[in-house]
């Protein structure tokens, strides 16, 4: 799974999720990419079970690209555990997925390919996201 080597803290802050993501919404790598509609923490399990899904599908032919990291950790406090005595230990790693975020990009199969890989990757995501094409793809 996906998790960072080292942190700066151990149990980080929830922080905010609202507005939409600037920084990594524009295609970069690939030609086709799949962008989140929505904000969520999205799990290393989850990131894991979508790039399988698109790898898969793929048939391990042209170039895939993770373009988010799961670098927070989400803590937990165990079951049946009375209120206070405070924070919970790290139970995960989550990454924090705001609206306009390309979480994955793809290059080096067709389009039709690239779409179906996408639609099954999306299908592991507990969000809603949107299928887009490069300006500078060409059929």
């Amino acid at each position: 799974m996906l998790q960072p080597k080292k942190t700066k803290w151990r149990r980080p802050q929830r922080g905010k999720m609202k507005g939409n993501d600037h920084r990594g919404a524009t295609l970069s790598f690939g030609s086709f990419g799949l962008k989140a509609m929505d904000e969520i923490w999205l799990t290393d399990k989850q990131i894991e079970a979508a790039r399988v899904a698109l790898t898969r599908h793929m048939k391990r032919e042209g170039q895939v690209w993770i373009r988010i990291f799961p670098d927070k950790a989400k803590t937990a406090k165990p079951a049946e555990v009375r209120m206070g005595k405070g924070k919970g230990g790290p139970e995960g790693w989550v990454a924090v997925v705001k609206p306009g975020r390309i979480l994955f990009e793809a290059e080096g199969v067709s389009m039709l390919i690239a779409r179906e890989a996408m639609m099954l990757a999306a299908q592991k995501l507990p969000i809603k996201t949107k299928f887009i094409i490069s300006r500078e793809y060409k059929a």
